[in-house]
Protein backbone atom coordinates (compact mmCIF):
# COMPACT_ATOMS: atom_id res chain seq x y z
CA UNK A 1 0.00 0.00 0.00
CA UNK A 2 1.48 3.17 -0.95
CA UNK A 3 0.59 6.75 0.16
CA UNK A 4 0.59 9.74 -2.29
CA UNK A 5 1.31 13.54 -1.16
CA UNK A 6 0.83 16.02 -3.91
CA UNK A 7 1.05 19.74 -3.08
CA UNK A 8 0.07 21.68 -5.79
CA UNK A 9 -0.85 25.41 -6.73
CA UNK A 10 -4.38 26.16 -6.02
CA UNK A 11 -5.62 26.42 -9.31
CA UNK A 12 -4.64 23.26 -10.36
CA UNK A 13 -6.82 21.49 -7.79
CA UNK A 14 -9.87 20.96 -10.21
CA UNK A 15 -8.43 19.38 -13.00
CA UNK A 16 -6.18 17.37 -10.49
CA UNK A 17 -9.50 16.10 -8.74
CA UNK A 18 -11.33 15.59 -11.91
CA UNK A 19 -8.60 13.32 -13.31
CA UNK A 20 -8.17 11.40 -10.29
CA UNK A 21 -12.13 10.56 -10.82
CA UNK A 22 -12.27 9.85 -13.92
CA UNK A 23 -8.80 6.71 -12.89
CA UNK A 24 -11.40 5.86 -10.38
CA UNK A 25 -9.31 6.96 -7.59
CA UNK A 26 -12.38 8.13 -5.68
CA UNK A 27 -10.84 7.89 -1.82
CA UNK A 28 -8.60 11.58 -0.94
CA UNK A 29 -8.37 14.44 1.27
CA UNK A 30 -7.81 18.07 0.18
CA UNK A 31 -6.41 20.71 2.29
CA UNK A 32 -5.58 24.37 1.99
CA UNK A 33 -1.92 24.58 3.19
CA UNK A 34 0.72 27.32 2.65
CA UNK A 35 4.46 26.67 1.66
CA UNK A 36 7.36 27.90 0.48
CA UNK A 37 10.04 26.55 -1.53
CA UNK A 38 12.46 27.48 -4.58
CA UNK A 39 9.64 29.96 -5.94
CA UNK A 40 10.51 32.14 -2.79
CA UNK A 41 7.45 34.12 -3.17
CA UNK A 42 7.10 37.77 -4.26
CA UNK A 43 6.66 41.50 -3.11
CA UNK A 44 3.49 42.91 -2.66
CA UNK A 45 2.45 46.35 -1.88
CA UNK A 46 0.01 46.93 1.51
CA UNK A 47 -1.08 49.85 2.52
CA UNK A 48 1.59 51.78 0.93
CA UNK A 49 4.21 49.30 2.45
CA UNK A 50 6.37 46.50 0.66
CA UNK A 51 5.46 43.01 1.89
CA UNK A 52 7.19 40.08 0.91
CA UNK A 53 5.12 37.27 0.49
CA UNK A 54 7.15 34.06 1.15
CA UNK A 55 4.68 31.40 2.25
CA UNK A 56 2.43 31.15 -0.63
CA UNK A 57 -0.86 29.11 -0.85
CA UNK A 58 -0.97 25.48 -2.18
CA UNK A 59 -3.25 22.54 -2.21
CA UNK A 60 -2.43 19.20 -0.43
CA UNK A 61 -3.68 15.84 -1.79
CA UNK A 62 -3.66 12.93 0.10
CA UNK A 63 -3.94 9.78 -1.30
CA UNK A 64 -3.93 5.91 -0.62
CA UNK A 65 -3.75 3.07 -3.02
CA UNK A 66 -3.47 -0.81 -2.64
CA UNK A 67 -1.07 -0.90 -5.29
CA UNK A 68 2.35 0.29 -7.26
CA UNK A 69 0.24 0.46 -10.44
CA UNK A 70 -2.26 2.43 -8.76
CA UNK A 71 0.63 4.74 -7.29
CA UNK A 72 2.04 5.17 -11.25
CA UNK A 73 -1.23 6.07 -12.50
CA UNK A 74 -2.35 8.42 -9.84
CA UNK A 75 1.19 10.35 -9.90
CA UNK A 76 0.77 10.30 -13.84
CA UNK A 77 -2.02 12.12 -13.63
CA UNK A 78 -1.32 14.59 -10.64
CA UNK A 79 2.27 15.26 -12.81
CA UNK A 80 0.07 16.00 -16.12
CA UNK A 81 -2.35 17.93 -14.52
CA UNK A 82 0.08 20.56 -12.31
CA UNK A 83 2.80 20.60 -14.43
CA UNK A 84 3.52 24.13 -15.70
CA UNK A 85 7.29 23.69 -16.59
CA UNK A 86 7.60 27.08 -13.90
CA UNK A 87 8.80 27.45 -10.50
CA UNK A 88 6.03 26.55 -7.73
CA UNK A 89 4.01 23.38 -9.39
CA UNK A 90 4.72 21.17 -6.57
CA UNK A 91 5.94 18.34 -5.03
CA UNK A 92 4.99 14.72 -4.37
CA UNK A 93 5.64 12.87 -2.01
CA UNK A 94 5.69 8.53 -2.31
CA UNK A 95 5.72 6.57 1.08
CA UNK A 96 5.24 2.90 1.38
CA UNK A 97 2.31 2.43 4.18
CA UNK A 98 2.79 -0.57 6.74
CA UNK A 99 -1.08 -0.93 7.29
CA UNK A 100 -4.58 0.49 6.60
CA UNK A 101 -7.45 0.03 8.76
CA UNK A 102 -11.10 0.50 7.83
CA UNK A 103 -12.46 1.07 11.18
CA UNK A 104 -15.75 0.36 10.08
CA UNK A 105 -14.95 -3.33 8.82
CA UNK A 106 -12.38 -3.71 11.37
CA UNK A 107 -10.60 -4.79 7.25
CA UNK A 108 -6.78 -4.32 7.22
CA UNK A 109 -4.01 -4.05 4.58
CA UNK A 110 -5.24 -3.67 0.57
CA UNK A 111 -8.57 -4.43 1.31
CA UNK A 112 -9.33 -1.95 3.53
CA UNK A 113 -7.98 1.04 0.88
CA UNK A 114 -10.88 1.55 -1.86
CA UNK A 115 -9.70 1.25 -5.12
CA UNK A 116 -11.43 0.77 -8.72
CA UNK A 117 -10.83 -2.86 -8.83
CA UNK A 118 -12.32 -3.72 -5.76
CA UNK A 119 -15.80 -3.97 -4.90
CA UNK A 120 -16.88 -2.88 -1.20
Amino acid sequence: MIKIDAIVNEDKMEDIKDALQKLKVNGMTISQVMGCGTQMGYREKIRGYDVDINVLPKVKFEIVVSSQEWADRTIDAICKCAHTGEHGDGKIFVYELADVIRIRTGEHGPKAVWAADQTE
